[in-house]
């Protein structure tokens, strides 16, 4: 079919105006992912958070009915003195913590005791461990200035460390500020998300995948977030018990390592070869060791009870989500990352499962 050279100008015309509003709509798109990108990392923690604490809210309602911004502002203010009680427990106990060791260090009397002659016998690493121990012993000052460049440059990722931590906490308190009002709107944010899901995946599939990406998110905060802190508190009182030196920053590192996803027993072991170097083999230490142990490896049967639980998906994708999500986004990514790939799992089956019926073969011919 040939087309009139009329035809041919007004199809061009109404491409031209197709592919002028399709570049208006991409700059106006990326003007606005610039201005909001300042505070994207704000609001998915504030929209986390507001997606897992709204459970309570909602049991609160029954006592408080009609008063959900009242009930929002209690949730946000209990955790901030669950929060900011602990952490300025422990910023108290560090900074007491360094100021007796630089008074212990300015008078001289620090000292090291001698290894025990059973630390030689260590395998692999017992000789090294023993010669250096023993050097640390006698010669304490020579062994600091020997290794100061490798202690400035730890120095300096550790301040850098604890910076990075404080302006998270700020971010924290921020979001967290967000998520009450967030809350506060919990019924239309939640059509809202209805209506977009809907818009990008269809009326049919959009309240299940709002569902689906509101479950992963509460089960991998219970999953993770809980079971770091299960086991903070199990080994953290273990310490304490046994009168570790700087049980709570120990205590914290393990719930650290639990949120990054690492194992707990990065922290455990070191302390277990501590505790028989320094107190010996004995009943007591044997218990202890085998209970830290144990608690470090709690997580392997906690995971598979709390981190699937209540989500439409099996266990290891949300599993296999949250560590490639922490590996690729960081905290943030251990929360996108099983929201993407359950939701990416549950189009791909939806797809698998829609397929064309066969045509029946007509029997009269």
């Amino acid at each position: 079919m040939l087309l009139t050279p009329i035809t041919q100008r007004v199809l061009s015309r109404e491409l031209l105006d197709v592919l002028i509003r399709a570049g208006l709509v991409a700059v106006l798109a990326i003007f606005c992912f610039r201005i909001f990108v300042p505070f994207l990392n704000l609001m998915v923690w504030a929209l986390i958070l507001a997606i897992t604490l709204y459970p309570l809210q909602v049991r609160l309602r029954r006592t408080l009915a009609g008063k959900d911004g009242l009930i929002a502002t209690l949730i946000i203010l209990v955790a901030f003195g669950i929060i900011l009680v602990p952490t300025y427990l422990l910023g108290v106990a560090v900074a007491e913590s360094i100021d007796n060791a630089m008074a212990i260090f300015k008078s001289g009397s620090f000292s090291i005791p001698p290894p025990a002659d059973s630390v030689a016998s260590w395998p692999l690493v017992g000789q090294r461990v023993y010669d250096f121990w023993q050097q640390a012993s006698i010669d304490l000052t020579g062994l600091v200035l020997k290794f100061a460049p490798q202690l400035k440059d730890t120095g300096l990722a550790l301040l850098g460390t604890v910076t990075g931590l404080g302006a998270g906490l700020l971010l924290f308190f921020a979001a967290l500020i967000v998520a009450g009002i967030l809350m506060a709107h919990g019924e239309t944010g939640h059509k809202s998300a209805v209506e977009i899901a809907s818009r990008i995946s269809g009326p049919e599939n959009g309240p299940q995948i709002a569902e689906l990406c509101t479950s992963t998110i509460r089960a991998v905060a219970q999953g993770v977030v809980g079971i770091a802190f299960i086991q903070m508190l199990l080994i953290g009182v273990a310490f304490v018990v046994v009168g570790i030196p700087g049980a709570g920053l120990f205590a914290l590192a393990v719930l650290l390592l639990g949120i990054m996803q690492l194992p707990a027993t990065l922290i455990t072991i070191p302390v277990i070869i501590f505790v028989i170097a320094t107190q010996g083999v004995s009943a007591i230490t044997i218990i202890f060791s085998v209970y830290v142990f144990v608690a470090g490896l709690a997580d392997n049967v906690l995971k598979p009870l709390l981190l699937g639980r209540g989500v439409a998906v099996p266990m290891p994708v949300v599993l296999i989500g949250a560590l490639g999500g922490m590996v690729t986004g960081g905290v943030i990514g251990l929360f996108i990352g099983p929201v993407m790939l359950a939701v990416g799992y549950q189009l791909f089956w939806r797809w698998v499962k829609d397929q064309p019926k066969p045509l029946k073969a007509n029997q009269d011919i």
